[in-house]
């Protein structure tokens, strides 16, 4: 999240971060929204009775702010169906593996267990099956001999570092074309391409 803040800022974007909303009290990114103006809420999960509960309260909440785009940051809750079908081709997930590999939680234990050589993150469209949506964007960092699970995860991190906050700029854009269970990138000067 703090990423996408400071590339939207820093390459001013023509967009505005609306809300960061957390299940945590806790959550470093309020502190974080909060000092860079960024209206923050705290919806505690365990407040609901139900999932459902939970993610109506919390659609209520992001529909207050009428996003454009819902961007997943560190939202650790499985998202019931409705509700991601209510956000269909506007909410964005990064997930630390390369997909459709290591989907769930331990990926870098995953991706060290299994022997890859390469291993990454990857952005992609929220779709009710778990980190399973259209990608986006994916990149790669080599696997390295005796890595452990903490080395691992902290190249990953700088990649997603890059690779979210370009995500989020190319939906901005609107170079996101969903085609299907596949996203194209649309050329940048789409808008002004003239055929002669």
């Amino acid at each position: 999240m703090e990423a996408i803040v400071r590339a939207a800022q820093a390459e001013k974007w023509p967009a505005r971060i609306s809300a960061v909303i957390s299940n945590r009290a806790d959550a470093s990114g309020l502190e974080f929204a909060a000092a860079h103006g960024i209206p923050t809420e705290v919806i505690p999960s365990r407040d609901y009775a139900t999932r459902d509960q939970f993610d109506a309260a919390l659609r209520a909440s992001i529909d207050a702010y009428a996003p454009d785009l819902v961007v997943l940051a560190g939202f650790m809750r499985i998202l019931t169906a409705p509700f991601v079908d209510h956000y269909r081709g506007r909410m964005l997930n990064i997930h630390p593996s390369l997909l459709p590999s290591f989907p769930g939680l331990a990926t870098h234990r995953q991706a060290l267990a299994a022997g890859v050589k390469l291993h990454g993150a990857t952005v992609h469209f929220v779709t009710p099956d778990l980190d399973h949506g259209p990608i986006v964007a994916q990149a790669c960092v080599p696997v390295l001999e005796g890595d452990s699970e903490e080395a691992l995860a902290e190249r990953v991190l700088e990649q997603e570092h890059v690779i979210y906050p370009r995500a989020v700029n190319w939906f901005v854009q609107g170079r996101l074309v969903l085609e299907g269970a596949r996203v194209r990138l649309a050329p940048a000067d789409a808008a002004s391409v003239i055929a002669i």
